[in-house]
């Protein structure tokens, strides 16, 4: 089995994975929503702290598997620097005291890797990222060649969902109040502009849109003075706007790209409306779409675990002693491509 271990943000989550069939023996996550909802956003300090008394409590109740251990395996990059320590830390002990190896994982491709929990991968791939820092697709064409077709230049998608509601005081984490309110909400009341529309770039934007919200909201006084239906308006055009900009980016890469299998994977896939919309796209190009279950599409051990079996078979240890975060400028994938 590989014990994982994930504290790349404000999630607390350790997992045990069987090596041979894959399967999920063991989960458990720890989520912080409430402790950093006061703040708008994750404080980095408050995070680490609250890590370095919830992990210790996840492990003890994995104690009964840790004769049975082959390697440990850990998120190292990216995430924030403070909570990145706390949970390679405790890697780093696990592996040198039950004399285990060591794994080292990105935790975006944790985050392709939570399609296959507890199955066999499918590949090649075409992947959607799109969650709370990254806005991705990229074409997966095993565990080491992944190649970024289009990324975010500013705001992702799960940053300018949180952005929005902010803007409303509605709270955090934004996502999952922006879906819920716009399902009562009118879509075309407001015409938030689609980014990038005219543009050839093969990339993603959402800070003009998010700028467009925040017109809106002014115009409309403030958001103190905003009604329920203003937030349930201005929740579903903001959420279409998004959609459309995706899909639309999305449909140039389904039209030079071969690949059949095509999933969304991230916390802000589980986002039913994007969903749902992937799922005509697909249809419409004839590709398979694939998504992680509900559960898995935030950050989670489950999906280190998963990723981990792959490569603990082709032998891709990292020293104890040589473990760090590693920092890149933009904090993205293609950093270890």
């Amino acid at each position: 089995m590989i014990l994982s271990i994930e504290s790349s943000c404000d999630d607390s989550s350790i997992a045990i994975t069987h090596i041979e069939d894959n399967q999920l023996i063991f989960h458990k996550k720890i989520s912080q929503e409430k402790e950093h909802a006061c703040y708008g956003g994750v404080v980095p300090e408050l995070a680490s702290r609250l890590h370095a008394i919830d992990l210790p409590n996840i492990l003890e109740a994995c104690k009964p598997y840790l004769p049975q251990l082959k390697a440990v395996a850990v998120t190292n990059q990216p995430g924030l620097g403070v909570t990145l320590l706390e949970g390679i830390a405790m890697a780093k002990t696990i592996a040198m005291v039950q004399n285990i190896p060591l794994l080292a994982v990105h935790h975006l491709k944790g985050h392709i890797y939570s399609l296959f929990i507890g199955k066999e991968q499918i590949l090649p791939l075409l992947v959607l990222l799109i969650s709370g820092g990254h806005t991705q697709v990229i074409r997966v064409e095993s565990l080491e060649k992944m190649t970024i077709l289009a990324t975010s230049i500013d705001d992702s998608v799960g940053e300018s969902f949180d952005k929005t509601a902010k803007m409303m005081n509605l709270g955090y984490p934004g996502g999952p109040i922006i879906e819920k309110l716009a399902l009562q909400g009118d879509e075309n009341r407001f015409d938030f502009p689609v980014p990038l529309r005219n543009s050839p770039l093969l990339a993603f934007s959402l800070s003009g849109l998010k700028n467009a919200v925040r017109l809106a909201i002014e115009s409309l006084g403030g958001a103190s003075e905003l009604s329920h239906q203003d937030q349930c308006d201005i929740s579903a055009s903001f959420q279409k706007a998004v959609k459309l900009h995706l899909i639309q980016k999305s449909k140039k890469i389904f039209a030079t790209e071969p690949i059949k299998e095509f999933a969304i994977v991230g916390g802000a896939s589980a986002n039913m409306y994007i969903r749902n919309a992937y799922q005509q796209l697909c249809k419409e190009y004839g590709k398979t779409l694939h998504t992680a279950p509900l559960e898995f599409c935030s950050d989670n051990a489950a999906m280190i675990g998963r990723y981990a079996v792959e490569a603990y078979k082709k032998g891709l240890f990292t020293d104890p002693y040589q473990i760090d975060i590693v920092q890149t400028k933009k904090q993205q994938i293609g950093a270890l491509l």
